[in-house]
């Protein structure tokens, strides 16, 4: 899978991005990131494991702990990809903006809009 992929993939589900949104606080051991979680300790190390592969967030061993953190740089790529979409919409609603300041009807002028049958 292409690492865009993988990081859309690794966001997909809701638990992931909830630890992501906890990482985002803080480093924080495997069992702190289950806590919140009703699900066994080896679930959650499987979350874990799709978003160290998804480049979105490490692990490393301190004493008896091993602690997760987040690397902003990991969702760069997908940042990038969604920025350039952005823009996209963004020029499109300039240009409905545009059209519709030009089309809209002018106060005091005649022969716009519906005309009422009585």
């Amino acid at each position: 899978m292409d690492p865009l992929s993988q990081t859309f993939s690794a966001l997909a589900d809701p638990t992931r991005r909830a630890i992501l949104a906890r990482l985002a606080t803080g480093a924080a051991t495997v069992g702190e990131l289950a806590e919140p979680f009703d699900m066994s300790l080896p679930a959650v190390s499987r979350h874990l494991k799709v978003l160290t592969e998804a480049g979105l967030i490490e692990r490393h061993t301190e004493a008896q702990w091993r602690r997760c953190a987040l690397r902003a740089e990991g969702m760069r790529a997908a940042a990038d990809w969604i920025e350039e979409y952005r823009r996209f919409w963004e020029q499109q609603f300039d240009r409905l903006d545009n059209y519709l300041r030009r089309t809209a009807p002018q106060p005091g002028k005649k022969g716009h809009g519906r005309k009422r049958r009585s």
